[in-house]
């Protein structure tokens, strides 16, 4: 197919270079949008061509975490590569660049199975496994760049690979949870799980409840098994005429769980988190496919920021600051602050450039500044939050640090050791460029 370019002034132009965070600015010298492989080639030769870098993007998710995208840069939308092909007996899958969750959650469902997917469809698939990839299944299985077996890549000088366990070894290591720094990812093919049996659903309570029902849900993570990932979260839901009446414009204290395993035993683990007498009681059996949408994150591009961390063993004192700076008593601006159980599979290291997360829990706080005049209060709340917990703090995942950072401060030193050299080996001139980059010499 024929490679389309759109320049400054074009029609079109504004959409074409926006994110998924309505705050950023890209400018980049031209947006390619690629329909396949031949496309993406294409695009790095036409780069390079002219000295540019490249920026593969899909949907802009993350967007926030790069250096600004300015006219040195060519921005790829991988937008047609969306085929999926899941293999129902072999348990794995093959995934274009532009395909969504979305694209993959549901027919692996209908199978009675499961990718290890986050927390809203609308993520592409192949951003955010190179990410790491945390999400419902995380505690049971690890993260999703753990599950990828092979990638096909266009390298910076527009050749061709294919990463596996036989073929360019070290390239599949860094990619699975290295980040998109070492080429454009054309397809990834992973390992999905089987999901015999799935419980999941949200618990809602009073707002003003936060603080008793986030103790006792932290109180409670201390003998969750693996099967069970969840999140104690402290939400206010926007007025939306597509929000059900319980929940439209109103704040609550929640506990979302996903446990791989029988209706009895989610009637025995979540005893005593229903003792507590939630307002609403959305746990119950269903397909892996309900899972994607539980979160009830956004499908639309929003303006806003975030705010994240990586945390040890808390305290009471802990779970206290946390609820004083998000909760019902705080006057927070926030949309959401939650905190994820980590542990289980996750802090078993696997042969990879991200191989375990290391600490207990994940902070992750949003706010949307509608209007944009509320960007102060925003940022505000989102720094009493993490002034809260930071002493607590054991690193990041990067996925969710959204705005330019060290990247080495998401690996092991011995794995960034490797990243960098593998980084130097596939793009000796940083042509490449992704959210937290991995540094090259000689970077153009």
């Amino acid at each position: 197919m024929a490679l389309r370019i759109t320049s400054p002034g074009d029609p079109g132009w504004d959409t074409e270079r926006a994110t998924f965070n309505l705050l950023d600015d890209q400018r980049p010298a031209a947006v390619a949008v690629a329909q396949d492989s031949d496309d993406v080639a294409a695009a790095v030769r036409h780069a390079a061509e002219r000295g540019l870098a490249i920026a593969p993007q899909l949907t802009g998710h993350g967007a926030s975490a790069m250096e600004p995208v300015g006219d040195d840069v060519l921005l790829l939308r991988t937008t047609g590569l969306r085929d999926v092909v899941i293999d129902a007996v072999a348990r794995t899958a093959r995934v274009g660049a532009g395909a969504l969750w979305s694209d993959v959650v549901g027919r692996a469902s209908e199978l009675g199975l499961a990718a290890l997917h986050g927390f809203s469809p609308d993520v592409g698939v192949v951003g955010y496994t190179l990410g790491g990839g945390h999400g419902w299944y995380a505690r049971a299985h690890g993260l999703a760049s753990g599950a990828v077996t092979a990638a096909d890549v266009v390298l910076a000088d527009g050749s061709r690979v294919r990463a596996d366990a036989d073929h360019e070894p070290d390239l599949l290591w860094a990619l699975k949870g290295g980040g998109g720094n070492l080429g454009v990812v054309t397809a990834l093919e992973f390992d999905l799980v089987a999901v015999p049996e799935l419980q999941a659903g949200t618990l809602f309570f009073p707002w003003e409840r936060s603080a008793e029902v986030l103790h006792a849900w932290h109180a409670w993570t201390a003998q969750a098994p693996e099967a069970a990932t969840s999140v104690g979260r402290m939400i206010s839901l926007p007025p939306l005429p597509e929000l059900p009446d319980e929940l439209r414009g109103r704040s609550f204290a929640t506990i979302e769980v996903a446990l791989l395993g029988t209706e009895a035993e989610a009637a025995e683990l979540l005893a005593p988190l229903r003792a507590l007498g939630p307002e609403i009681d959305m746990v119950a059996s269903m397909a892996p496919a309900g899972l994607s949408r539980m979160h009830m994150d956004p499908a639309a591009p929003l303006p806003y920021r975030s705010t994240h961390l990586l945390l040890g063993e808390l305290g009471p004192a802990a779970i206290d600051a946390w609820v004083a700076a998000a909760g019902p008593d705080s006057g927070t601006s926030l949309t959401a602050v939650e905190l994820r159980h980590l542990g289980g599979a996750l802090a078993r290291p696997v042969d990879a450039a991200l191989p375990s997360l290391p600490g207990e829990f994940l902070l992750f706080g949003v706010g949307a500044p509608l209007p944009p005049a509320d960007l102060p209060a925003i940022e505000r709340g989102l720094a009493l939050v993490h002034d809260a917990l930071e002493d607590h703090a054991t690193g990041v995942l990067l996925s969710f640090v959204e705005q330019p950072a060290d990247a080495s401060a998401g690996y092991p030193p011995d794995a960034w050791r490797r990243l960098t050299e593998v980084r130097e080996r596939y793009d000796p001139e940083g042509r490449m460029r992704a959210n937290h980059a991995v540094p090259s010499s000689n970077a153009v």
